[in-house]
């Protein structure tokens, strides 16, 4: 009986010594768990930073870059609580890929959630009308959306454009002057893709439009660039595109400075000149408007809504000139004879 006993003390003792060694264990589980999921900082000692997600990234390699840059105490606890859906038993966790925006005063559970929310933070970038892709690529650059050579190259990319059906070396012309919401980490196609699917989006909304072969839009697209280039006034865009139209259905040149300027900025990459001289419209170039009758090779510029339903429904005129006259308001004189554009000439220098 006393051995009995003595083992039932000892089984006694033993579990016990159990119970508060798991005793123990949860507590200091529990404690660890509430002391790792605590934000890093308070509110009044924060700090913020950025962090990406590229498309595919793991959760351990996001765990240890957060912990790594002191927004969270432990990426073992952030993976655990991914893992096992500690926050969200009834939710399996989703890691979005994108660029947000986090603080060392956000809990461990709202890191959680903010990753899984796709509300990442995005990177606003306006293209104003008429601008070359170059430039797009210099202000994508300054904005650390992409670099520009990888814009450019995007755009010269013979796949992607043969994938929209678009007969041209490059995607001039073809991106739509918009503000738009970028992400760190996107790539130079997926950049194009999305200016140029705004492109055919915003076209598909001008009646005018409709019913264009590949071969027409693009010539449509060419002239929206230079008359993009060329109005300064709303209403008088339809007219200079009906002068422009005018003088290709009569094979004239189109005397357009716009033209030379690309040639200049864009094809030689020389400073934009102050004024265009004689010897600059002796250019040897096909963008050459004033060497060459009909359009130049490609579009020179990006054009928006107003020049592209301009092109693609000019104004029904007799003009085949115009001069600027109002360089405050930017207002033109039209002209349906030379005569009559040599006395508008006469009170401005610049001549169309």
């Amino acid at each position: 009986m006393n051995r009995i006993k003595k083992i039932f003390t000892i089984l006694l003792s033993a579990f016990l010594w159990i119970v508060a060694v798991c005793l123990v264990t949860v507590v200091i589980g529990i404690s660890y768990w509430f002391y790792n999921t605590k934000p890093v900082t308070s509110a009044a000692e924060e700090y913020a930073g950025k962090i990406n997600v590229p498309a595919g990234t793991s959760v351990r390699l996001v765990a240890e870059t957060l912990e790594k840059e002191k927004f969270i105490r432990s990426a073992k606890v952030f993976y655990l609580a991914v893992r096992f859906n500690l926050f969200n038993r009834n939710e399996n966790f989703t890691l979005k890929s994108g660029t947000y925006t986090l603080r060392s005063s956000m809990n461990l559970k709202e890191i959680y959630e903010l990753l899984q929310s796709g509300e990442q933070e995005y990177i606003t970038v306006s293209v104003a009308e008429g601008l070359t892709k170059s430039k797009i690529a210099r202000i994508l650059e300054e904005k650390n959306v992409c670099l520009a050579s990888d814009f450019l190259s995007a755009c010269r990319d013979q796949n992607l454009l043969a994938e929209y059906k678009i007969p041209a070396l490059s995607f001039e012309g073809y991106l739509f002057p918009d503000t738009y919401f970028f992400t760190q980490g996107m790539t130079a196609q997926e950049i194009v893709r999305t200016m140029v699917n705004n492109f055919f989006t915003k076209i598909s909304e001008i009646p005018s439009f409709a019913d264009y072969g590949n071969k027409k839009l693009h010539d449509i697209v060419i002239l929206s660039s230079i008359v993009e280039r060329e109005y300064r006034i709303r209403e008088e865009a339809p007219l200079i595109a009906s002068v422009f139209t005018n003088r290709l259905n009569h094979n004239i040149g189109l005397y357009s400075c716009a033209t030379i300027e690309y040639i200049i900025t864009e094809i030689q990459g020389l400073p934009h000149p102050e004024r265009i001289t004689y010897k600059d419209l002796k250019i040897e170039s096909p963008y050459n408007t004033y060497k060459w009758a009909g359009l130049p090779e490609g579009p020179i510029s990006n054009p928006g809504t107003v020049a592209l339903e301009a092109a693609s429904n000019p104004a029904k005129t007799n003009y085949y000139y115009f001069v600027l006259t109002d360089p405050t308001s930017g207002r033109h004189t039209f002209s349906s004879n030379f005569d009559q554009h040599k006395a508008a000439e006469n009170t401005n220098y610049v001549l169309k």
